[in-house]
């Protein structure tokens, strides 16, 4: 098979057009890979990040885990899918039998495994998942493989964060912070819940891609930005989500609250923190500031999400900035590292 392979970390990537098929287990499904969104976690894994929390690819690695495709095997286990079936893989593996699992939690399970991290991903044309009965979601016809593959990992770890864990109620200000692909993708999402919502960036180009998406104000980072919020809104944000993972941006984050505010973690640290960042503890004691988690989502989930993407309520496509072929993805993680990208870069493996 054809693939985009990392064979040295900060490296551009090398083609190889004869790698082995991956075989398919009696429990898994072949998946011919349609399209593969480039994500800021691909460029972590890139970078030789992320050893910290067991995510740095063994080289030489195939990266990708926003993917969608159609299934061209299935193993004799598999009672869900067939061959020919349109799917999309969340990139958080379940074992299935573990207690994260049984509880519905699949997307933190005890046994985590993801795509393009822990196994080769969807910069090669073939993918092969592991236990496709729980692993697996159905591609509605009306969503195209595009659409599908900004839904990927960006888009629906965005979508829980705001809906599950945030809890994002309509009239409630709500903060983001970053307008990558996660951060942008929460700014819609909170906005179509009827929240007010405030984006916060370095770029004004990426703050006016905010405002067309629905932010009710953006603001330029700066290092007392929490204050500012706290003024704007008369109080502080009800919801506030760090969407990038750095140490500013987190503290600020959590200084924008008001009383009894919520803050979501949904960016990864960088090398620089390896996910070490000092808390305003006895701010959040003082306020009684709620702290969560977000890792991708539950694959049972993203019915309610592809339900508002079929209504038109929530649209994906309108972040996907370009398609590329596979032998233009070193080029998008170089320009990743200057943050030069915009909204969802999209490889068609149709081409």
């Amino acid at each position: 098979m054809k693939a985009a392979v990392i064979e040295q970390y900060q490296r551009d990537l090398v083609m190889h057009y004869d790698l082995a098929t991956p075989e398919c287990s009696p429990e898994g499904a072949l998946i011919k890979v349609s399209a593969c969104g480039v994500c800021r976690s691909d460029w972590h894994g890139w970078q030789g990040h992320w050893d910290w929390i067991g995510f740095k690819p063994q080289l030489p690695a195939v990266l990708g885990h926003e993917m969608v495709g159609e299934i061209l095997e299935v193993g004799s286990q598999v009672r869900r899918f067939k061959r020919g079936d349109r799917i999309i893989a969340p990139f958080n593996l379940g074992c299935g039998h573990c207690e994260q699992c049984s509880g519905g939690h699949q997307n933190v399970c005890d046994n985590f495994s993801a795509i393009g991290f822990h196994m080769s991903g969807g910069f090669g044309e073939f993918v092969h998942v592991p236990r496709a009965d729980i692993n697996l979601v159905s591609l509605p016809e009306s969503i195209s493989d595009h659409s599908g593959a900004a839904l990927g990992c960006r888009y629906m770890t965005s979508y829980h964060g705001v809906v599950h864990e945030g809890e994002a109620r309509p009239g409630e200000w709500v903060v983001v912070y970053g307008s990558g692909g996660v951060g942008l993708a929460a700014v819609e999402i909170a906005t179509q819940l009827g929240a007010q919502v405030i984006a916060v960036a370095r770029s004004d180009r990426k703050l006016e891609q905010a405002k067309a998406l629905g932010a009710a104000a953006v603001l330029r980072f700066h290092p007392k930005v929490g204050e500012e919020i706290i003024e704007l809104t008369k109080g502080g944000a009800h919801l506030s989500l760090d969407c990038l993972g750095k140490k500013e941006t987190c503290q600020q984050s959590i200084l924008s609250l008001r009383t009894r505010g919520r803050h979501v973690q949904l960016g990864l640290t960088t090398a620089e923190e390896k996910g070490e960042i000092a808390l305003p503890v006895d701010v959040m004691v003082a306020k009684e500031l709620v702290l969560r988690g977000s890792l991708g989502m539950q694959p049972h989930r993203y019915p309610e999400m592809l339900a508002q993407v079929m209504l038109g309520r929530l649209n994906p496509s309108r972040m996907i900035s370009q398609t590329i072929q596979a032998e233009e993805i070193s080029r998008t993680l170089t320009a990743m590292t200057t943050y030069q990208t915009d909204g969802f870069v999209v490889v068609d493996w149709k081409k």
